[in-house]
């Protein structure tokens, strides 16, 4: 996300660092529903524990929803920093990354405790049917054709017009009239989120050796693809209105993925690649709020003189310092893994402090 979220210039970016404009999926689309089916085995995992510390169902439901809450809160307080001018608070984009992760949380971590695996199933399935079955089958209104005949426009299908109503302006300010992380299309990434408990559930059992845990995992995660890229067909792969086809196929992916370096890390001892990868995954919160009120600052907010105008600090830096002797989108590529060299030197400074922020 840091490396994607933060490019010298958004004109001069590499394909694949760049989110799909609307149908189909680019590495940038990936980002996010591995995120929520990492919280997902992340929940099962962290339940499991607590209940054989035998933590009671009551304090676990406190719990769980105290951290959806703050998660959902940090992620408001982001969108409103840095808090001036009025305008930015009382104008507050409501959803986001932080709020659906809250909520996904929330969904899945409640549906662990409190029902078995046979209805989670079921769940899930009602949660990716019925959400493909509102989204082309159900008239939108003020429209007079169904939603499958909107579905290659943004702000005319059912999740645009939900999220007007709820959210009214308080919406992504880049589109105005819909959200990606908008209020229905969170009814599938809680999906996402599911599929990475029962992910969570398959790994933490011991009656099976590791090896056929990973080839299980790993089967499944193609099968999940494949019916993602078949579902594709009529319910494209889109991440802006988080598709059925778009859960199955990024869950599938994600599973095929922590198969891959599961095998490599645990069972060959290939450790040698993952210290950076370990650094940002025990301090995730911190990285992404840190990383999101920095870039906030310096590409918006710090203005200074730069031949002869005024201009953010993150402007004066990129083209003095990269876009001076580099192509654009190479010195774009350049000024983004800076910022994640950046964060990798702050965030290890802390990993060896034992300094984590956690909710």
């Amino acid at each position: 996300m840091l490396l994607v979220n933060n490019p010298g210039s958004w004109g001069a970016i590499y394909e694949p660092l760049g989110h799909a404009p609307w149908h189909g999926w680019t590495p940038t689309d990936l980002i996010f529903p591995f995120f929520l089916f990492i919280v997902g085995i992340t929940t099962y995992l962290a339940l499991a524990a607590r209940r054989e510390r035998g933590v009671d169902a009551g304090q676990l439901v406190r719990q769980i929803l105290l951290r959806g809450a703050l998660i959902i809160l940090f992620g408001i307080l982001l969108n409103a920093f840095p808090f001036f001018p009025l305008e930015r608070i009382t104008g507050v984009r409501l959803p986001g990354v932080l709020q659906r992760i809250g909520v996904c949380y929330i969904c899945a971590a409640l549906l662990t405790l409190r029902t078995t695996v046979r209805q989670q199933i079921v769940i899930v399935a009602a949660l990716l049917l019925g959400y493909w079955a509102a989204m082309t089958l159900l008239p939108v209104p003020g429209q007079t054709v169904t939603g499958r005949a909107l579905i290659d426009e943004p702000s005319a299908s059912l999740a645009a017009w939900i999220d007007r109503g709820v959210f009214g302006s308080h919406l992504w300010r880049q589109s105005k009239t819909w959200d990606p992380e908008g209020l229905f299309s969170t009814i599938p990434a809680i999906g996402t989120t599911m599929l990475g408990v029962f992910t969570g559930r398959w790994l933490g059992s011991t009656q099976r050796p590791l090896t056929e845990r990973l080839t299980g995992l790993f089967g499944a995660g193609c099968l999940l693809m494949v019916a993602g890229l078949m579902w594709h067909w009529v319910f494209p792969i889109n991440k802006n209105i988080w598709t059925s086809s778009y859960v199955l196929f990024t869950a599938g992916m994600a599973a095929a993925a922590l198969a891959t370096c599961t095998w490599l890390i645990d069972m060959l001892g290939m450790r040698w690649w993952t210290a950076p990868f370990a650094v940002f995954g025990v301090n995730p919160l911190l990285a992404f709020i840190g990383s999101g009120m920095m870039a906030r600052l310096i590409y918006s907010v710090i203005l200074v003189p730069f031949r002869g105008e005024t201009v953010s600090i993150q402007r004066a830096i990129y083209e003095s310092v990269f876009a001076s002797w580099l192509a654009p989108r190479n010195a774009s590529l350049l000024f983004a893994l800076t910022f994640v060299l950046l964060w990798i030197a702050l965030l290890w400074t802390l990993y060896r402090r034992r300094v984590y922020l956690r909710v």
